[in-house]
Formats: structure tokens, C-alpha cells, sequence
């Protein structure tokens, strides 16, 4: 843990993806941080986090980050949520950066913002630590206890 991570309080709940769903059912947002969560899931993405910034923000209510381990893992996840947000939700991202070079793909989605960063730049921006005042949600995968 770094320093800056330690001098924030840790406000942060594990949830699995089942239990948000049948209590928050209605909130739209919510199930579209999720959908890009699982869809992350699928493709073997690594720590996944939610970030509840609505109250400290203007900017997104979420932002979903994840690490992919290659160049090609990060597309690989970057499809995958396109895809699964697009025949779920029917929403395609207001912008997309980063995608051809793979190292860090940003999705705006206008609610939700999501980060599929290498592990070298999650490490170096390290925004959960920028973002250290906002809720800390962790997701496990619903099947993630079958492998």
C-alpha cells in the first residue's frame, strides 16, 4: 500500500455481482458498472474496482477500473465490454481513447467512465488513490468461486 492509499480512510464493501442486482435492481447506473465489471470478469481482467464518485464529482457516478496483463488482454477486455454493454443496454460509448495502443483504453460512458490500464499504468496514475475519497466498491465475479 502506498503512502498517499494510507492516508485515506478505507470506505470500501466486497459485493458479488448477484446481491447488487437483486437489491438495486432499478438503478440504472449501478447495473451498467456492473455489466462492464462482469464483462471484465469474463476476459480474465484483474482487480476490478468500482468507484462511486457521484459525491465527489460532476464528472461520471462511476468509474470502473481493471487491470489487463497484455497489450492484448486489454483490447480483449475493451471488446468485451463494448460488446456486452451495446447487446445488453443498447449503449455504445460517448468516446473511446487509447484502444490502438492498448496500454490504457478509457470508456465514456457519460454516468460511468472505464479504465483498462497495464499494470504499469495503473501503478503510475494509481487513481484510486486520486479518487481515495469516493466509495471503494470491490466486485467478485458471481462465478468467480466455480473455477
Amino acid at each position: 500500500m502506498s503512502d498517499i492509499q494510507r492516508n485515506f480512510p478505507d470506505r470500501s464493501s466486497t459485493v458479488t455481482n448477484s446481491a447488487i442486482r437483486a437489491s438495486s435492481m432499478d438503478d440504472a447506473v449501478l447495473k451498467l458498472a456492473l455489466t462492464i465489471a462482469e464483462a471484465a470478469s469474463e476476459r480474465k481482467a484483474g482487480d476490478i474496482l468500482l468507484l462511486k464518485v457521484a459525491n465527489v464529482s460532476y464528472i461520471a457516478d462511476y468509474f470502473v477500473l481493471m487491470t489487463g496483463y497484455s497489450r492484448v488482454q486489454v483490447r480483449a477486455i475493451a471488446d468485451s465490454i463494448e460488446k456486452d454493454v451495446e447487446e445488453n443496454l443498447h449503449r455504445r460509448p460517448l468516446r473511446t481513447e487509447g484502444k490502438n495502443e492498448g496500454s490504457w483504453v478509457l470508456y465514456d460512458y457519460g454516468d460511468v467512465i472505464v479504465h483498462v490500464m497495464m499494470p504499469r499504468e495503473r501503478d503510475y496514475y494509481n487513481l484510486e488513490a486520486f479518487w481515495g475519497h469516493a466509495e471503494r466498491i470491490e466486485f467478485t465475479s458471481a462465478d468467480s468461486g466455480e473455477e
